[in-house]
């Protein structure tokens, strides 16, 4: 697990342990990130299938209530099949426009 922090922004990209040992590690490291939106990069596996993309749903819900983004990067999950309390997208720039997008919903009062 790499850890790079920018700004208001912890990217947290997977490299060789399985997803489930990757929640498990970042719940542990969780107040490290509480006040930061969280981008998960998985590109690095191949495929992702929807039993991986629920194992964050706790994550994202827990962090979504203290109004901070949280979203997974996968460029092999088929983001038709995430569930609609997660957000999934292709690209790290497409994750860093949710957090821009959900900023603005924010500070509208969204």
């Amino acid at each position: 697990m790499i850890i790079d922090t920018n700004e208001n922004i912890s990217i947290i990209t997977q490299e060789k342990v399985t997803v489930i040992e990757l929640v498990k590690k970042i719940e542990a490291l969780y107040p490290k990130f509480k006040n930061q939106h969280i981008i998960i990069q998985l590109t690095s596996l191949k495929p992702i299938v929807l039993e991986d993309v629920t194992e964050f749903l706790r994550l994202s819900k827990l962090h979504r209530n203290v109004k901070k983004t949280f979203v997974i990067v996968s460029n092999t999950f088929d983001l038709s099949l995430a569930p609609e309390e997660i957000i999934v997208v292709p690209t790290h720039q497409e994750a860093l426009d949710v957090i821009e997008m959900e900023n603005m919903e924010r500070d509208l009062g969204f």
